[in-house]
């Protein structure tokens, strides 16, 4: 028996075989030649990052890490990549958008020094990349705090992007060794949840408050870390508005099974008790009102939203829903009688009630404590309009 380099028996060949026309050690390679050459398989793949660490993963936005006086710190790319956007569209679509945060701490674009502005952001991965990709002519210090993987807007509400954090992470990046100015520039959003003067008390360093958006941040820097009107002015336009349909809609995936579930066994109710066939032909009459409700409340509203009547989010999701739902009943009317009809309006219109006031949470001008108000009053209406809905569609069945 012969063994090769990887250790596997081979049985020995007659002659005039292959193995023997070619003969394996023909050419002898001399001892650590060539360490990267295979003796089988594929080459071996790069050697570890000299940044390695037991216990510890090297993001790929991590290009290097630089010495600075409080330790090393990671530079980062500011263009992103093709798995950047990957995440980033899974994200939307609510996948994994729960856990899409990155350590907190201090970050660096470009060759920055003790004179570099320090950027204060949240450690929501989506915050962190638009940031980022912003700065690729810039060299900046980036102050990550700790928002529990939450955007800026939301941290400051729940109190995450706070006063208390940003003295925390100042003092734990070690920041006053880093940098020689005292000045941080957080962004406009974070303001209802961070108070300058208590941060200049706690960590000496003054807040500069910054633009709402990212990509008003170069002009912001170049003229002096002064902000024109238009850096202060929130906009909601159209396509603000439609980016975050997906991930109202990814909420919905679980329910849907359920409630489609329900919809087919409350169809199937009748004089025979229970008929498959009624299951199936009333479930799709059912499902399609819901599915309708759906479009209505969760996609049609942002669309449109500025040009709905009122100023609650249930009335204007009604509305919506109005609208649906008489194409439901246009589309219906031959094949469903006049119960089965009021019902499927009702159902329509309210999820889409419901799905618009899901809304108010996406908007730039809703407060915490409006839109509680309106869900104690909107919540009960919809709730009973649901259940009327059911009532009617079970009865419709015993007077066909």
């Amino acid at each position: 028996m012969k063994t090769d380099c990887c250790g596997e028996n081979k049985k020995k060949e007659p002659f005039g075989s292959v193995s023997h026309l070619k003969p394996f050690a023909s050419t002898p390679v001399k001892k650590n030649e060539n360490k990267d050459a295979a003796c089988c398989g594929p080459p071996p793949g790069p050697e570890c990052s000299r940044f390695a660490r037991p216990g510890y993963e090297i993001c790929g936005f991590v290009e290097e890490f630089i010495d600075t006086a409080a330790g090393p710190v990671p530079k980062i790319r500011t263009k992103l990549s093709m798995a950047d956007h990957a995440m980033s569209v899974l994200a939307r679509f609510g996948i994994g958008r729960d856990s899409y945060g990155i350590a907190p701490g201090i970050y660096c674009t470009g060759t920055s020094d003790a004179d570099s502005p320090v950027l204060v952001t949240a450690n929501y991965k989506l915050t962190f990349d638009a940031l980022r990709k912003e700065l690729s002519s810039l060299s900046a210090w980036i102050l990550v705090l700790d928002t529990r993987g939450i955007n800026v807007w939301c941290a400051a509400g729940k109190s995450l992007f706070s006063t208390e954090e940003v003295i925390k992470r100042v003092k734990v990046s070690g920041l006053d060794k880093i940098v020689s100015h005292r000045e941080l520039i957080l962004p406009q959003l974070s303001a209802t949840g961070v108070s300058a003067i208590d941060v200049k008390k706690g960590s000496g360093f003054k807040v500069i408050w910054g633009p709402i958006r990212a990509n008003d941040i170069k002009q912001f820097l170049d003229a002096g870390m002064k902000a024109d009107e238009s850096m202060r002015r929130v906009t909601f336009t159209v396509s603000e508005r439609l980016v975050l349909v997906p991930v109202e809609l990814s909420f919905l995936v679980k329910p849907t099974f359920l409630i489609l579930l329900g919809i087919f066994l409350l169809s199937g109710i009748g004089i025979e008790i229970f008929s498959v066939k009624d299951a199936w032909s009333r479930g799709i009459m059912a499902a399609s009102a819901y599915a309708a409700g759906i479009f209505a409340g969760a996609v049609f509203v942002p669309a449109v939203l500025p040009w709905l009547p009122g100023k609650a989010f249930s009335i204007k999701g009604a509305v919506t829903g109005i609208i649906a739902a008489i194409f439901v009943m246009i589309t219906l009317k031959d094949v469903a009688n006049v119960w089965e009809l009021t019902s499927l309006f009702l159902c329509t219109t309210a999820v889409s009630s419901y799905l618009g006031m899901n809304f108010t949470g996406s908007t730039p001008y809703a407060s915490p404590s409006g839109v509680e108000k309106e869900m104690r009053k909107a919540i009960p209406v919809q709730a009973l309009t649901g259940f009327a809905s059911i009532v009617l569609w079970i009865g419709a069945a015993f007077v066909r």
